[in-house]
């Protein structure tokens, strides 16, 4: 049963009024202090600041308001703090036709304010008829996350077209097939992107039958460290949109479940020593997917352009003349330091941090062990675990004192995070020792001892 009926007032050309001061007037006045309406905020007589970003918008009057000032007004709110007769306003206003909202009292008000999700002109209301405001905001966070940035630069070109295609096609069923193409299509990813021409510019073409084959587009996404809660809120929405997803091994179950069931999903994770699906072919599956018209999601654990091959796979769709576009992740080494309360600069301690690899390529230059090793910096190394006795061996040759802590995060973000800690000239023997075998960041440096200080006292014990 529909108890409240959520309706929506226009804004351009009318005026909204809110009445008294402080945390109880401060929220609605900013409620459409960027809006079109004309803002005007009767404080009474209190000569306390009024917050900069409203006062930019918004009339100021430090007084009570008038039967001149309410008469014309749309909307209007009262504060009921000390010195508002607001029920005598709200007595004013009901005469002149003016809805009234009392703050904290939805039984003396005319109109409860929702909870509201603002997209320029795409507006979202959640309301429960004042009865729990806190759900209809928790709500509200989750419609955020669901709702792309620039989905109201969408709807603003849907308007200002309107017209125009009204006008070349007379039909309502045609009319509806356009926009259910145009608010759905390249334009639609234009437009999401920030480019609104370019998106004007695609409508005009779809409205002129200038189609063509459909295009496909490959999504070079960040999946983060693992932990779903992690994941960008684009990334989220990429993944929910995307017909084909082509995933590593670390990429989590649970940011792989966000997709949509009926998303084809392509497996091309690779373990050390075993590579099931080369490279090349990753670079094809990608190409071949887009070709078809699929939006193609190529989600990777961390950042992908953080030792995740991204940079390459972007040439290879490039090369093949299709569209894509880069999504950036948590990179793991960010994540798991945080994860274990790990500063990976410290005032005290480090004055740069360095992400290296464990892995060079096959044939490649090695590593600058002795910029890695500098004093006063933190070495952050991936895939290292089975290059261990090397980085051991390298970073304490160009210099790097054996005593300086390590700390081992396998497995971050996750529920089976493992933290290990030892110190740079144990280090081989401890991967060894614990039996470190899934997904490693490893962190040298001073720093690394702040999570140690967390630990269990035999683990301490290492750094003795």
């Amino acid at each position: 049963m529909m108890r409240v009926f959520p309706a929506s007032i226009p804004l351009d050309g009318r005026t909204v009024i809110v009445v008294g001061s402080g945390p109880m007037a401060e929220p609605k006045a900013r409620l459409f202090a960027t809006s079109p309406a004309r803002l005007l905020w009767f404080t009474g007589k209190t000569d306390g600041p009024v917050p900069s970003d409203i006062a930019q918008y918004a009339k100021i009057e430090r007084r009570m308001p008038t039967r001149r000032d309410l008469r014309g007004a749309a909307l209007l709110f009262i504060a009921g703090s000390d010195g508002v007769p607001a029920e005598a306003l709200a007595r004013m206003a009901r005469r002149l036709g003016i809805p009234v909202n009392i703050v904290d009292s939805p039984a003396s008000s005319d109109f409860q304010t929702p909870a509201i999700v603002d997209r320029d002109g795409i507006v979202v209301s959640i309301a429960s008829g004042g009865a729990a405001p806190v759900l209809s905001v928790d709500i509200r966070a989750a419609i955020e996350q669901l709702l792309p940035a620039r989905i109201g630069l969408l709807a603003d070109l849907a308007r200002e077209l309107r017209g125009t295609v009204k006008a070349v096609l007379g039909r309502f069923g045609d009319r509806r097939a356009f926009w259910e193409r145009a608010l759905r299509g390249k334009a639609r990813d234009l437009a999401l992107a920030g480019d609104k021409s370019g998106a004007r510019r695609e409508m005009l073409r779809e409205l002129n039958g200038e189609r063509g084959e459909a295009a496909g587009i490959v999504h070079l996404v960040g999946a983060g460290p693992g932990d779903p809660d992690l994941l960008t809120l684009k990334a989220a929405r990429l993944l929910r949109e995307a017909d084909v997803i082509v995933h590593d091994r670390l990429v989590s179950e649970g940011v792989l479940n966000l997709s949509r069931r009926d998303a084809l999903r392509i497996d091309v994770g690779k373990t050390k020593g075993h590579h099931p699906v080369p490279q090349d072919t990753i670079g094809e599956i990608l190409v071949r997917e887009a070709r078809k018209g699929q939006r193609v999601v190529r989600i990777k654990g961390g950042d992908p352009f953080v030792f995740g091959r991204g940079g390459e796979e972007m040439d290879v769709v490039r090369a093949a003349g299709l569209a894509v576009e880069v999504t950036p992740g948590i990179t793991a080494a960010v994540a798991c330091a945080a994860s274990a309360g790990i500063p990976l600069t410290h005032r005290d301690h480090a004055q740069s941090v360095t992400f290296a690899s464990g892995v060079v390529k096959q044939g490649g230059p090695d590593a600058d062990y002795r910029a890695l090793s500098a004093p006063n910096s933190t070495t952050v190394f991936y895939m290292g675990v089975g290059a261990a006795p090397e980085i051991q061996r390298k970073m304490t040759e160009a210099g790097r004192s054996p005593s300086t802590p390590v700390a081992l995060i396998e497995n971050g973000t996750l529920d089976t995070e493992r933290r290990v800690f030892g110190t740079l000239g144990g280090l081989a023997a401890l991967v060894e020792r614990e039996g470190i075998a899934g997904p490693t960041i490893m962190i040298v440096g001073e720093t690394a001892a702040a999570a140690a200080s967390q630990a269990a006292p035999k683990t301490l014990e290492q750094f003795a």
